[in-house]
């Protein structure tokens, strides 16, 4: 459990998110169940064995597009209701149903992708003519068409859903709800552990003792359950390979990359290019980190220190606001009003609670609006965070105005590039407006410390990891804890080098990651700052204009490729460059940390 934190009850509903603009209540939660089974089963005896003709085509999607819609905020609301209470047993019964009802939802409605592909590929593009709303689904659905099972088979695996997503909910179980942290002991007193705790404070804790302290009582507690964690990881991993082999895909990464629209070498290039290259760089701040906080040998513990931590400020929730409007105002009036109203129509989550999900993350559901979750820790460091989760917000708020239901979210690839631009339109905003060398280097600092470190190493050596999983998986191998420990160190120990001391604690950092259940998510963090970096310094040297592509490029959503959007905004991703550009610019601002740094300490 999460020790030293309010129960969900306890918090002030003015820090919580109002689920009500999902679903009204229980009552009318319950009636959308209903009402989504009496739509679906109309759907089926309408439309089953019945599509023909482009006209049929459409027809049958335009009523699918409904019921999708009306599926949209009950699920959302089971998702969201768990998420900031993972202890709450009626949430858990309210999610677990709903498993099993959408898987049963799903093998009703498997026919319809099915009966289109049984169809002349002409018909399709006649009917994507007929109605361009639905042209990507229909594009999209063509090029899946070699992996395409028989229709009884789509329908088997669509009633297994719940079943197939069963390994991430038992891992949110086994993190949010079985782990419980005993209080340790630094510097004489006793102090309370929780993950939210470590994770939002204690890792970033300036006292040295307090800081190897916690890390070592938290990594002992994750060590209990590493062999139920690593389990349950491999449970998610032969699924995927199963489902992999029987589509016909010759590699997992194969398989997961095709959604994704890009090819291999772009994944493979994000990792190979940053271990290499943005190594010596980090290494470097690493070892400027130790000298500043009188730190003879560097371990993993002490790297998310904060450059100048008695200069960070406290920032309420209230102030935070601020900050918001005047680092994103760049992005215009209709950008910042939806700023506004996620503060004034409690669209964030701020209340830090036991049981809530760690991290943060924005949900956004079509046709209502974005949902962001957060711990508010007071931290100045929160500002960047809820600048990310806002990147997010805007980017759907701005598609879905513009795209139908089916054309509003692009690839994975491309989903963190507008996030890390907001954060790295704070950091602009905040440099702008100071002389002060002490306020550029925590500037700096955070956009190093927060934005790079976060997206550049923690998320990149994760997919380094993760890559090595699934070469082993692929070549028919399972996993257990010790391979997984192994691996990790391996990634950690070759990035870091002999700059840095890999301790006892540190191989269990594959635990604390949710994403390794999300395909090959973590890469797509680098990638999408590298875009972000790009676009952000055109923004500097060029101002409205390129604002005015970055807009366009949200609104497109995800009716074209990731590398078709990034040329949209003037960056080109089918070559090395951008990612080049962006390590050079985080060596440059590592370099601008320790000429900083040398002119304050002379003063």
């Amino acid at each position: 459990m999460s020790a030293g934190l309010p129960n969900r009850e306890s918090v002030s509903i003015e820090e919580t998110w109002k689920l009500e603009d999902l679903v009204p209540n229980e009552a009318a939660y319950e009636e959308g169940l209903v009402s989504l089974t009496k739509a679906t089963d109309a759907f089926v005896q309408q439309w089953k064995g019945s599509i023909h003709t482009s006209e049929d085509a459409v027809t049958a999607l335009k009523a699918y597009e409904e019921i999708y819609l009306t599926l949209i905020p009950v699920s959302t609301y089971g998702n969201l209701a768990l998420s900031v209470d993972q202890t709450n047993t009626e949430a858990q019964m309210r999610a677990s149903k709903f498993g099993s009802f959408y898987a049963g939802l799903g093998s009703k409605l498997a026919f319809l992708d099915s009966e289109l592909l049984n169809l002349n590929e002409k018909i399709l593009m006649d009917a994507a003519h007929l109605a361009p709303e639905f042209a990507q689904y229909l594009d999209k659905l063509i090029k899946k068409k070699p992996h395409q099972l028989a229709p009884e088979v789509e329908k088997t695996l669509a009633s297994l859903s719940s079943t197939f997503d069963g390994p991430y909910e038992l891992y949110n179980t086994t993190k949010m709800v079985d782990l419980s942290f005993p209080d340790f002991e630094a510097n004489g007193s006793m102090h309370p552990m929780s993950y939210v705790k470590f994770e939002n404070d204690y890792e970033v804790e300036n006292d040295t003792e307090l800081r190897r302290n916690a890390f070592d009582a938290f990594s002992k507690e994750l060590a209990n359950y590493q062999h139920t964690t690593a389990k349950t990881y491999d449970m998610h991993l032969q699924t995927e390979k199963t489902l992999s082999d029987l589509r016909g895909y010759n590699t997992i990464f194969d398989s997961l990359l095709f959604s994704q629209e890009v090819d291999a070498s772009l994944y493979h290039r994000q990792i190979d290019l940053i271990m290499k290259e943005l190594a010596p760089h980090m290494r470097k701040y690493a070892k400027l980190l130790g000298r500043i906080h009188g730190i003879d040998k560097m371990t993993f513990a002490d790297l998310k220190i904060s450059v100048d931590p008695s200069y960070e400020p406290k920032i309420s929730i209230e102030e935070s606001k601020k900050y918001m409007y005047d680092a994103l105002g760049i992005m215009g009036e209709d950008y910042i009003e939806m700023v506004r109203k996620s503060y004034d129509e409690r669209w964030i989550d701020f209340a830090a609670n036991k049981g809530k999900s760690t991290g943060a993350f924005c949900s956004s559901p079509y046709g209502v609006h974005p949902y962001i979750l957060i711990s508010w820790s007071s931290r100045m460091n929160e500002v960047f965070v809820l600048a990310h989760e806002l990147g997010h917000a805007g980017h759907f708020y701005l598609a879905q105005q513009e795209q139908s239901v089916f054309n509003s979210r692009p690839s994975l690839y491309f989903i963190e590039a507008p996030s890390t631009m907001n954060e790295m339109l704070t950091a602009n905003h905040l440099m702008k407006n100071s002389d002060d060398p002490r306020f550029k280097r925590w500037v700096i600092s955070s956009i190093v410390a927060r934005t790079y470190y976060h997206n550049f190493v923690t998320h990149l050596l994760e997919a380094a990891y993760q890559r090595k999983v699934y070469d082993h998986v692929d070549n028919g191998g399972n996993v257990h804890a010790g391979l997984l420990n192994e691996w990790t160190r391996e990634v950690l120990q070759e990035f870091w080098g002999d700059d840095v001391e890999i301790n006892d604690g540190a191989e269990y950092t594959w635990m604390r990651q949710p994403h390794y259940y999300m395909g090959l998510y973590p890469y797509t963090y680098s990638a999408g700052l590298t875009i972000a970096t790009e676009v952000s310094q055109k923004i500097l040297s060029e101002g409205q204009p390129a604002v005015d592509r970055w807009i366009d490029v949200l609104k497109a959503g995800g009716t074209k490729t990731p590398a078709e959007l990034a040329q949209m905004a003037g960056v080109d991703i089918t070559t090395e460059q951008p990612l080049r550009n962006t390590i050079s610019y985080i060596g440059s601002l590592i370099d601008e940390l320790e000429t900083l740094t040398k002119e304050i300490e002379g003063k």
